[in-house]
C-alpha cells in the first residue's frame, strides 16, 4: 500500500491513534476532512482530491459517511468499510433484519410505519410485563433511546415523533427490553478476527451502557461461544472493521443487538491493553495489497 487516507469529520482519540500508528509504520498517510470534499460528476476520474490506495472511512455523521462512500466507490476507490456495510450497520431496522435472517440470536424487534399503527401496537402489549425499548432507526451513542415500561410513556414517544420534521419520524422501531446484568459486551472484529472484547457497564444514574453516556469498559474473558457469535455477526454484514454489541439474556444467553460501522475503541484499548489501532492499520495494509 503506497498511500492511506483517513476520512473524518471530527478528530477523536481513534482517528488520532490510527494516524499516529500509520506514521510510525512508515505509511504515507493523510487525514482528510470529509466535510471539505467536493465530488464533480463531470470529472470523476480526476476530481480535486487525489485519494490514496485505501480510504479508511471514519466520519461520525452516518449520512455524510454513507453518501461519500457511495461516491468514492463509484469512482473506483477502495473504502473501508464498504457502503454496503455502512448501509446495514447505520440502520437499526436493517441490522435487526439481517441478524434474524442469518439465524443470529438477537432481541425481538417490531417496526411500524406511521403513528396510528404505532399507537395500536403499544395498546396491544402488556408493557409492565414485557417492556420495550424505543430506538431511532438512525442514530448512535444512545441518543433518542428510551425504555417503554407502560402505555403512557409509549404514547408520549409516539406523539413526540409526530412533532418531528425528520423523514424518519414515521418509522417506529421497538425492541424487547432484555433482562440482563447492568452491562453489555462490545466486541471489535477486524476482518476475520475478534481482536478485543470488553464489558461495558452503565454509570450509576444511567441504564444505557454507552461509554459516551458515562459507561466504563472492563476486560472480559473471550469464550469460544463469544468469538463464534461475534464472527458470525460480522460475516452477516461483510468483512471490515466492526463493533459487535451483545447482551447477556437471562434465558437465552448471548444476543447481538447492534453492529457499529465506525467503531470507537478507546475504552476497549484502555481496558484490554491491546493496541487496537495497530491491528486495524495492519488490516488496512493487507487490504491495500489486494
Amino acid at each position: 500500500m503506497a498511500k492511506l487516507d483517513i476520512l473524518f469529520d471530527k478528530l477523536r482519540f481513534e482517528e488520532k491513534a490510527l494516524y499516529n500508528t500509520a506514521v510510525k509504520k512508515g505509511i504515507d498517510v493523510r487525514l482528510v476532512d470529509s466535510r471539505n470534499i467536493i465530488i464533480d460528476t463531470d470529472d470523476l476520474d480526476s476530481n480535486e482530491f487525489e485519494f490514496g490506495d485505501v480510504l479508511l472511512q471514519r466520519s461520525i455523521s452516518h449520512f455524510r459517511g454513507q453518501f461519500l462512500t457511495y461516491c468514492l466507490e463509484l469512482c473506483g476507490y477502495n473504502v473501508i468499510n464498504s457502503s454496503r456495510i455502512g448501509e446495514i450497520c447505520g440502520n437499526k431496522l436493517l441490522t435487526s433484519m439481517i441478524l434474524k435472517k442469518n439465524d443470529i440470536p438477537t432481541p425481538k424487534s417490531y417496526f411500524s410505519f406511521n403513528s396510528d399503527s404505532a399507537f395500536n401496537f403499544i395498546s396491544t402489549i402488556d408493557l409492565e410485563q414485557n417492556p420495550l425499548v424505543f430506538k431511532p432507526v438512525i442514530g448512535s451513542w444512545g441518543r433518542g433511546v428510551f425504555p417503554v415500561r407502560n402505555k403512557e410513556i409509549g404514547k408520549i414517544i409516539v406523539e413526540m415523533r409526530q412533532e418531528s420534521t425528520s423523514p424518519f419520524s414515521s418509522i417506529f422501531y421497538f425492541q424487547e427490553l432484555i433482562h440482563r446484568p447492568p452491562r453489555d459486551i462490545r466486541c471489535i472484529v477486524v476482518g476475520e478476527k475478534l481482536i478485543a472484547a470488553v464489558y461495558r457497564y452503565s454509570s450509576d444514574d444511567e441504564w444505557r451502557t454507552n461509554v459516551a453516556k458515562g459507561g466504563k469498559a472492563e476486560l472480559i474473558e473471550v469464550t469460544s461461544e463469544l468469538e463464534e457469535l461475534a464472527l458470525k455477526a460480522a460475516r452477516a454484514v461483510g468483512a471490515g472493521v466492526l463493533g459487535i454489541d451483545m447482551m447477556e439474556d437471562e434465558k437465552r444467553g448471548l444476543v447481538v443487538h447492534e453492529i457499529n460501522n465506525t467503531v470507537e475503541f478507546r475504552g476497549a484499548s484502555l481496558a484490554t491493553g491491546i493496541d487496537i489501532a495497530d491491528m486495524i492499520i495492519e488490516y488496512v495494509k493487507d487490504r491495500g495489497k489486494k
